[in-house]
C-alpha cells in the first residue's frame, strides 16, 4: 500500500507539474482565437468563439510576403546550419577525444573559453568583418560559421560521450584496419548517436530561434526569416494591436520546432541524460 500510495503521490505531481509547465503554450493556442479584451481580461485559455480566420489571416498578411515565403527563407537558413554544426563539431569533438596534438591543451582551453564569451561581446566585430568582405543581407554570416564547429557547448558535450567510448572499441578497430574517418563514421559515430541528433535539434532550436543575429546581418524583407516576420508583424495601427493574430503567428512558427522536437525526443532524451555508450 506504501509504494502503490507513493506511486500515485509521483503521478499526481507529475501531472500537475506537466500541466503548469504547458499551461502557457494551451493558453496561446487559446488566446490565438481571443479578441484583445478577452485576451487581457482572463488567464482561462478557452475563447468564447472558435474562428479559424485570424490563422488565414496570419499566413496571408504576415508582412509583404506569406508566412509560406519567411518559413523557406528559415529554413535556407536551418537545414545548411544542422547539416554543417553536426559535421564540424562531431569531427572536431572526435579528435579533442581521441587524439593527441600539438597544442591540444591550448586549443581546448580555448574552446572552453568560448563557452563563457557573451554573444554581445563577438557581434560588433562579426559584422564588421562580414561587413567588409561584402556578406551582410545574406545568409552567408548566419551559415558559414557553423562550418568550423562555431557551438563551442555542442562539442564539448560531444567530448564526453566520445571519452566514454573505451579505447579498446578504438584499438579492436584499427587491428581490423580501419582508418580515421572509418572508425569515425563506422564505429564512434554510431555509438554517440544520441549526441549527435542532441546536436542537431539543438541547432535546429537554437536558429529558429535566432531573432539578434538574424536582425542585424538580415535588412532585406524579402530574405526574413520567420522569427523576423514575427516581429514585422506587430505593425502599430490607429486600432491598435491585433494581439490575436501576432498570437496565431507564433503559434504557426512553433509548428516546425515542435515536430522536430516531438519525432526526435527518445534520442534527444538520452542524449541530454546519458554520457555512456547508447546506440
Amino acid at each position: 500500500m506504501r509504494k502503490k500510495s507513493s506511486q500515485l503521490f509521483t503521478y499526481v505531481f507529475l501531472t500537475i507539474l506537466s500541466v503548469v509547465m504547458i499551461y502557457p503554450l494551451i493558453w496561446l493556442i487559446g488566446a490565438s482565437f481571443k479578441s484583445n479584451a478577452e485576451i487581457f481580461s482572463s488567464i482561462w485559455f478557452v475563447p468564447k468563439k472558435i474562428d479559424f480566420t485570424v490563422y488565414k489571416n496570419a499566413w496571408e498578411n504576415s508582412g509583404t510576403y506569406n508566412m509560406g515565403h519567411y518559413f523557406l527563407n528559415t529554413f535556407i537558413i536551418v537545414i545548411p546550419k544542422v547539416i554543417f554544426t553536426v559535421i564540424s563539431s562531431t569531427i572536431v569533438a572526435y579528435g579533442f577525444a581521441k587524439y593527441d596534438f600539438p597544442l591540444k591543451k591550448f586549443f581546448f582551453a580555448l574552446m572552453i573559453a568560448a563557452l563563457f564569451l557573451p554573444q554581445t561581446a563577438t557581434i560588433l566585430p562579426s559584422y564588421v568583418m562580414w561587413e567588409k568582405v561584402g556578406l551582410t543581407d545574406t545568409y552567408a554570416p548566419l551559415i558559414l560559421p557553423s562550418l568550423f564547429a562555431s557551438d563551442s557547448i555542442l562539442v564539448y558535450m560531444l567530448i564526453q560521450f566520445f571519452k566514454d567510448i573505451p579505447q579498446e572499441t578504438d584499438d579492436a578497430a584499427s587491428i581490423d584496419g580501419c582508418g580515421v574517418l572509418k572508425k569515425l563514421f563506422l564505429i564512434y559515430i554510431p555509438c554517440v548517436k544520441p549526441a549527435v541528433i542532441s546536436t542537431a535539434v539543438f541547432t535546429f532550436l537554437w536558429t529558429m530561434n535566432d531573432f539578434i543575429n538574424s536582425l542585424v546581418y538580415i535588412s532585406s524583407v524579402k530574405k526574413y526569416p520567420i522569427i523576423l516576420a514575427i516581429r514585422m508583424s506587430i505593425d502599430s495601427t490607429g486600432q491598435g494591436y491585433d494581439q490575436n493574430k501576432i498570437i496565431a503567428v507564433s503559434v504557426i512558427s512553433l509548428i516546425p520546432s515542435i515536430a522536430v522536437f516531438a519525432a526526435a525526443q527518445k534520442k534527444f532524451v538520452n542524449g541530454i541524460a546519458t554520457g555512456g555508450i547508447v546506440g
